[in-house]
């Protein structure tokens, strides 16, 4: 590259939805992308950044290990994962993806290779940083032991209220090995809590015809496969499927079901980004961590100002109890992350960008955090309130002092 020139990555896919136009060049790194070794004994792994979860699961099944967490899409990277944010349903007892991270290996904007460990101010600050300070070559992450299938129960519940409650005493007693849950109405919501098994009787294949959203509703026990329970929500990217036609019967029988999956629908949506004509609609994509205990009060909020259906929910706790530099959650609260990703009908008045900062509002008032995964509209001065400015300033300094890497605020917030 151009000596002095601004650095990105050259990458074919994303699932960042945060779209800029298209940038020639870039840092090529679609080579690092292997399973360096799985080690059966130490449950470890040893990964190259561009790693998809769905190579990583392919290689660690075999073992009876799976990582701590895996998010729900195939084609998210370990090193987007720990750059950015994670979730899953183990997350209520496994922290974020990159809690269970043992060494990073960083290229730094200096053009620096640095090993980071756990007690290295690089390894607390990468989290978050989004390709700001460096990317991940390399990664060594615990792994833990899986049977072969899940068994589910979904159960329903008419009030938030009781839903949160129900969240809180699973969470603590450890009678699930998976949480998450669908909310599909303000008096239709499901907590699906799952087990392993070594036997798993009958078991339901959403990977085809069959969607597996639709089965909460109508089902109150369900069996997977363990490799088709973490992948449960990529087939039909949870619900946004839809949007395309995937959903209809007819086209669902046409589809050829290699493309049945997340990657496929997102180039599709950064397609019609490109391409779309001026819209009254506005895109209200984003995850955020609610603290239980305020959680019935976001729903309410949501439903009344923003009426997107379904939402997904899902708890988490933090593994560390030092916390994470530029993602300061409390580790001695049990959030839930409450995701969203459709598109609302402006109001008389509205601007582009209001319904996502009344969001981001609300969750500031109730004590919680917005993932930078999508777009943000927060002024600098609160952006690096919330994002612990300090810490990210004697970060940026250290690793990129001539800012070859964009800053964390004109990415996230200003698309650059």
């Amino acid at each position: 590259m151009r000596e002095g020139a601004p650095v990105r990555l050259a990458k074919s896919t994303s699932n960042l939805f945060r779209f800029r136009a298209d940038q020639s060049g870039g840092l090529e790194v679609a080579k690092l992308n292997r399973v360096l070794s799985v080690d059966p004994v130490a449950r470890t792994a040893q990964v190259q950044g561009m790693t998809t979860y769905e190579d990583l699961v392919d290689a660690t099944l075999p073992h009876g290990l799976m990582p701590l967490v895996v998010p729900q899409l195939k084609t998210i990277t370990l090193g987007g994962a720990v750059a950015g944010l994670g979730i899953e349903s183990t997350s209520f007892r496994n922290g974020l993806p990159h809690e269970s991270v043992r060494e990073l290996e960083v290229l730094t904007g200096e053009g620096q290779v640095v090993v980071a460990k756990p007690d290295d101010d690089l390894f607390r600050g990468f989290p978050n940083s989004y390709g700001t300070l460096g990317y991940a070559l390399r990664l060594e992450i615990e792994l833990e032991p899986v049977k072969p299938f899940v068994r589910l129960r979904h159960l329903p519940f008419g009030s938030a209220e009781e839903c949160a409650a129900v969240i809180e005493q699973v969470c603590a007693d450890g009678s699930a090995d998976f949480v998450d849950g669908t909310v599909f109405s303000r008096n239709e919501m499901y907590l699906t809590l799952g087990n392993f098994a070594d036997i798993g009787g009958k078991t339901s294949d959403y990977t085809g015809n069959q969607i597996y959203y639709r089965s909460i509703q109508s089902r109150r026990h369900d069996s997977l496969t363990i490799r088709d329970y973490l992948w449960r929500w990529d087939t039909d990217w949870f619900w946004c499927s839809r949007a395309f036609g995937a959903q209809n019967p007819v086209v669902r029988r046409l589809w050829p079901k290699r493309y049945l999956r997340s990657d496929v629908y997102r180039r599709l949506v950064a397609r019609y980004r490109r391409f779309r004509p001026p819209s009254t609609r506005e895109p209200v994509i984003q995850d955020v961590e609610i603290p239980v205990s305020r959680l019935a009060e976001f729903l309410d909020f949501f439903h009344r100002e923003v009426g997107i259906s379904p939402i997904w929910l899902c708890p988490v706790r933090l593994r560390s109890t030092d916390g994470w530099s530029l993602y300061p959650m409390d580790p001695s609260v049990l959030y839930v992350n409450v995701g969203f990703w459709s598109d609302v009908e402006l109001r008389p008045g509205e601007r582009m960008g209001d319904r996502n900062r009344l969001i981001e509002a609300e969750v500031a008032r109730l004590g919680g955090h917005k993932s930078l995964y999508s777009d943000s509209y927060y002024e600098e001065s609160d952006f690096w309130d919330k994002y612990n400015g300090p810490v990210y300033r004697s970060l940026k300094s250290k690793y990129d002092p001539m800012n070859r890497l964009p800053d964390l605020y004109a990415k996230c917030v200003r698309g650059r």
